[in-house]
């Protein structure tokens, strides 16, 4: 096995990781950043969180940037860890984080009383908001395609680039539903389809493409430009601007925590904290200038 097969290997071995720690009470996080606590918007905390002291926070944790594990394969770390955690100290209280096991666990984890939060690169969407609440915090509109360098694949920014090809995408997420519609809008065209590989998660997908058993994998954007900084033989061959709806943290229907976090979340956005979060993983270019709440999100 090469070096960068065994990179990817890493981070396959992660998502395992991940399963294998499903079972903790409560696993270990690292901040970047440290914020003062507002007197005012502790106030606003329901008054079973505000006696218990923290937030029970859902992740998955197998996605650098977003949400990963360090190098001692316990700690997590990354843009949703730093957020979560400031909105915490923002409103006086901790994150005690859970791993999921999976994405596919967050939405029955929340609807059950589980966790009082998740954060796991969650796309606010309409269907989804029948299940679950949310509260923007992250601009994701940009997808990337990742390729091998030696595909020598001209640079696009449009679905249509896809026509007649393999392309995979992680289970459960937005881009099945995009590409789906995309390969129908080819054939329209009278293109042939795209031929859409569904992989248990981002590593795999990306695993695949550096073996060569798929040309391409679609994902977001800052996920797939950090993992290409870290493979070679990889490259970002496609940029595609689409018109989603934010990241979003998600709560089970009506959760009484949802104005203080987003109040948090506006209070951090203001005083630049959310902005030095944002880039000092390199992805400044996803911030947004409000949180917004629900049905808001989508006018």
């Amino acid at each position: 096995m090469n070096v960068y097969l065994k990179t990817i290997a890493v981070l396959v071995s992660l998502a395992s990781l991940s399963e294998a720690n499903a079972a903790e009470l409560s696993v270990p996080s690292h901040s970047s950043f440290q914020v003062s606590a507002d007197p005012a918007l502790h106030k606003l905390l329901p008054e079973e969180v505000a006696k218990r002291g923290y937030i029970v926070a859902a992740t998955n944790p197998n996605t650098p940037p977003t949400t990963f594990f360090e190098s001692d394969n316990k700690t997590l770390a990354g843009r949703e860890i730093d957020v979560m955690n400031a909105v915490a100290e923002r409103l006086g209280i901790k994150v005690q984080w859970r791993d999921s096991g999976g994405f596919d666990n967050i939405i029955p984890g929340l609807a059950t009383g589980r966790y009082d939060v998740a954060l796991s690169n969650i796309n606010a969407t309409k269907t989804r908001l029948k299940l679950v609440d949310f509260v923007s915090y992250y601009d994701a509109s940009r997808l990337g395609v990742i390729a091998l360098t030696s595909s020598h694949i001209t640079p696009f920014t449009s679905f249509d680039a896809l026509c007649g090809l393999t392309v995979g995408a992680g289970a459960g997420t937005t881009q099945i539903t995009r590409l789906e519609n995309a390969s129908k809008q080819c054939q329209t065209e009278h293109k042939k389809p795209i031929q859409v590989a569904v992989f248990p998660d981002r590593p795999s997908g990306v695993q695949a493409v550096v073996s060569g058993r798929v040309p391409m994998f679609l994902g977001p954007y800052e996920g797939l430009s950090w993992q290409v900084k870290q493979i070679p033989p990889a490259t970002i061959s496609g940029v595609l601007t689409v018109n989603d709806a934010p990241v979003s943290v998600a709560f089970p229907k009506n959760s009484p925590l949802e104005p203080a976090v987003q109040a948090a979340l506006n209070s951090l956005i203001k005083d630049g904290s959310y902005q030095k979060i944002l880039d000092r993983w390199g992805i400044g270019f996803g911030a947004v200038k409000q949180s917004l709440r629900n049905e808001e999100i989508f006018q």
